[in-house]
């Protein structure tokens, strides 16, 4: 039989409106009298009815998660995520996919906040990089958190929490020279998502530091895609270009790196002996092909969690920051990278 909220109230030994305060988090308990809440409700697997405390008053007990991504792995480790914190804090979610380039994005996106009466959103790339779209959700009084590229917030519309692409790209980039490369392609994904551009500035500014004349024939326009990196290897390995031809390519994420090492079997190119691939984020991509990816490890599952809770925290007037604590994808170095070898 399901356990109610007075099965845990008489288990905890306090009263109903006690055991209320402890699920919606509200301060006012003793730290004791909250343990002894927290340990009865554990014991008994007490679910809150969310629906009920919805329509009982004002306050929202529902978050969503608003997004426009084609990488599926992605897109999972955000939803886990997020769902993780919200299991822990009493919150329901709700997913709502869209696309950013509709016209009418912005008003879909207002009508659902209107009629789902959510509390707070989570924005990711590239919706959360699109300030007019983001200064007509916080108009509406709603909470909302960015995850974002970048080391810093670029304003103050709503709390981030962000992803330091630039550093990691750059520390990539760094091993693939320290392997000896200095003819290193770049495969760019969508120009519309801030991480290509920061995961750009990362590979430029290494080849800098390291002296290493840049070369824009080695740089192909592309999207986060699988076939992406299939005709982008391609594009920088052919015949034709022979003569700027690299011996490493770093890709902007792992699906494309996937994809240039799809290719580059096609071609009877040899990973790592002849070209040496990099990829980023640490997906099911760079575990699942042969050889195995080096990559950077993006951990999005735990970023969704820090940004979920971060938006709870908000909606229950807990906390008032503009950012948490900045993630940096660390290099992970498997099997597709090795020292150059003579041509």
């Amino acid at each position: 039989m399901k356990a109610t909220i007075n099965d845990v109230a008489k288990q905890a030994g306090v009263s109903i409106k006690t055991v209320s305060r402890v699920i919606n988090n509200e301060v006012s308990v003793r730290q004791l009298t909250r343990e002894k809440v927290q340990k009865a409700v554990e014991e008994l697997n007490y679910q809150p009815n969310l629906a009920a405390r919805n329509l009982a008053g004002a306050k929202s007990f529902s978050v969503a998660y608003i997004y426009d991504n084609p990488n599926a792995y992605y897109i999972i480790d955000m939803q886990e995520g997020i769902l993780s914190a919200c299991k822990q804090q009493g919150f329901e979610l709700l997913i709502h996919p869209c696309d950013a380039k509709n016209k009418n994005i912005t008003e879909e996106v207002v009508n659902m906040v209107k009629h789902a009466r959510i509390a707070g959103l989570i924005l990711t790339p590239p919706l959360s990089e699109m300030p007019e779209f983001v200064k007509s959700l916080v108009a509406l009084d709603v909470k909302v958190v960015r995850i974002m590229s970048g080391d810093v917030a670029p304003d103050d519309l709503s709390p981030c929490v962000m992803v330091n692409d630039r550093d990691a790209a750059q520390t990539i980039t760094q091993h693939l020279i320290d392997l000896g490369h200095k003819d290193i392609g770049f495969i760019a994904g969508d120009a519309k998502h801030m991480s290509t551009v920061e995961r750009y500035k990362g590979y430029r500014r290494a080849l800098k530091e390291s002296n290493i004349d840049f070369n824009k024939e080695l740089v192909i326009e592309g999207e986060y895609s699988f076939d992406s990196g299939v005709s982008g290897a391609k594009q920088l390995m052919s015949a034709e270009n022979n003569k700027h031809r690299p011996t490493a390519i770093f890709s902007c994420n792992d699906e494309i790196a996937a994809g240039a090492l799809f290719a580059a079997r096609l071609m009877n190119i040899s990973i790592p002996e002849q070209l040496s691939i990099v990829g980023f984020e640490n997906s099911p991509f760079s575990r699942q092909t042969w050889p195995k990816l080096t990559t950077a490890d993006q951990p999005n599952n735990q970023i969704a969690e820090d940004a979920a809770n971060l938006l709870i925290s908000q909606v229950r007037k807990q906390k008032n920051q503009t950012t948490i604590s900045q993630y940096v994808p660390k290099l992970i170095i498997r099997d597709s990278t090795a020292i150059v070898s003579n041509r």
